[in-house]
């Protein structure tokens, strides 16, 4: 299998598990990998529990429109991600509940919109700032987002949900559902549980060389 079909089965197999999950619903969402002469990305309006590798969408260099179905809106916003970030090689985008409910209720800071509360939290996922409302494919969310793409490992799209990259599109889904779930354990505490102390953080960092 070449390593352009290896990689629209991985972004089939990663959307189905989304989507059996409830991490997306009906045609929202979607997913790209980096080829070596371009990108593949998920269908405008395509479901991602129900992706067809053949009709998943390719993109030249260029931005140019190769085969498949037509490439979903957000493929200017994963361009960002790509051109600033040789090391990416999978971006994932869900409209997960708990965090576009956190950004409804509030989210702890517009830098960090979750306190580092867990040790997966701050090893998979880091810091995650919050990209203030736009429309759905909104250019100043691509030019947002090209501000930070080098600088974190991923954004929350206010009232949307997350973008996340990673080396691979399964990395980068497990690095969603790490901060999926941290939103929904902060959202689910009452009172709200206090942040791991800094001693915490600074063994993290000796222990995996991990920084928050």
């Amino acid at each position: 299998m070449s390593n352009e079909n290896a990689l629209r089965e991985e972004i089939c197999e990663v959307g189905a598990s989304l989507y059996a999950r409830g991490y997306t619903v009906g045609s929202a969402g979607n997913i790209s990998a980096r080829l070596e002469d371009g990108w593949l990305i998920t269908p405008t309006d395509a479901c991602l529990g129900r992706l067809d590798p053949a009709a998943i969408a390719k993109v030249s260099l260029a931005g140019e429109w190769v085969s498949g179905d037509k490439p979903s809106k957000t493929l200017a916003l994963h361009r960002q991600v790509y051109d600033r970030n040789p090391g990416v090689g999978g971006v994932v985008h869900t409209h997960s509940t708990h965090l576009v409910a956190l950004t409804l209720a509030g989210v702890w800071h517009e830098d960090d919109i979750l306190p580092p509360l867990t040790p997966y939290q701050v090893m998979k996922v880091g810091h995650i700032p919050l990209i203030a409302y736009e429309r759905p494919g909104s250019p100043k969310v691509a030019e947002r987002v090209a501000q930070l793409a080098n600088q974190v490992r991923g954004v929350m799209l206010e009232r949307l949900g997350p973008v996340v990259w990673e080396s691979s599109v399964s990395k980068a889904s497990y690095a969603l559902e790490e901060l999926e779930e941290t939103a929904r354990l902060w959202l689910m505490s009452h009172p709200r549980p206090t942040p791991l102390h800094q001693a915490a953080l600074d063994e993290l960092h000796q222990a995996f060389g991990v920084r928050w």
